[in-house]
């Protein structure tokens, strides 16, 4: 989400730059330049520190007084959804998408106090289950032995989760049902000195210390890995190969510094 005060400091700039070659273009938005902005509203507002929820409401760019002057265009069709489906399934499929269409824009559910309570449809819940978690899997992975081999079994397939413990998790009970021994990564880090670190400091933010950490943005200290174990790399490495942030991949070969894996997606 862009920044309300970003956009009119743009705004501003580009009048500035432009109006010694065109006077007339300080009363145009964007000095008559065509600015395209690309972003989703249902992603996180922006950040106000301390700040309320009308304050985080002002800040956001629909709240500018450029926004009269916007054209908006909207993307209508889901294509990740749509990819690589047949057209049997093309209709469930838009059904899925236009319902989840509709809980971003907030239509679905009543409003109490300011939220919404969603009712989630039938066929995408796991009910009576003792052990939900090992449903789960059975339901995304079925038979996961028998199509251990096949790469387009994982290439098809993904469980997401909003908690890193979660991700944890998952990714020990699915290693455990793959065949083969276990092999340990650990990342090497150093606390880079500078003049006026105490000795105490050194000790509060030791390697030890920052290792047990498990936050967004922060790479676990452990790897754990299998040959044939489904990865996703969470960096850039090489885009002209296709090894972005997101690439999904198959573990073929472990050894001590490298990692080697066919891209899957």
């Amino acid at each position: 989400m862009v920044h309300r005060f970003c956009f009119e400091a743009l705004d501003k700039t580009l009048r500035d730059v432009l109006r010694f070659s065109d006077s007339s273009c300080v009363d145009k938005p964007f000095g008559g330049k065509v600015v395209v902005l690309g972003g989703d509203f249902r992603q996180i507002l922006p950040v106000v520190p301390h700040g309320s929820k009308q304050d985080i409401v002002h800040a956001t760019i629909n709240s500018s007084c450029l926004w009269s002057h916007r054209h908006l265009l909207t993307l209508t069709k889901n294509m990740r959804l749509s990819s690589g489906s047949d057209i049997h399934n093309l209709m469930e499929i838009k059904e899925f998408s236009d319902w989840l269409l509709k809980v971003g824009d907030g239509v679905l559910g009543d409003d109490v106090y300011g939220e919404s309570i969603i009712t989630i449809p039938d066929e995408l819940l796991i009910k009576k289950s003792l052990n939900p978690l090992s449903d789960l899997m059975d339901f995304v992975y079925p038979d996961i032995l028998d199509h251990i081999l096949e790469p387009t079994f994982f290439k098809e397939r993904a469980i997401l989760t909003p908690k890193l413990a979660d991700v944890s998790i998952l990714n020990e009970n699915l290693m455990s049902l793959i065949p083969g021994d276990e092999r340990i990564y650990l990342s090497s880090d150093n606390i880079l000195k500078q003049d006026g670190n105490s000795s105490l400091e050194d000790d509060e933010f030791s390697p030890e210390i920052l290792n047990t950490f498990s936050c967004s943005g922060l790479l676990d200290h452990k790897l754990i890995l299998k040959v044939k174990v489904p990865v996703m790399l969470l960096r850039n490495i090489d885009q002209s190969r296709g090894l972005c942030n997101g690439t999904r991949l198959l573990i073929t070969r472990l050894v001590n510094h490298v990692v080697e894996a066919t891209v899957l997606t």
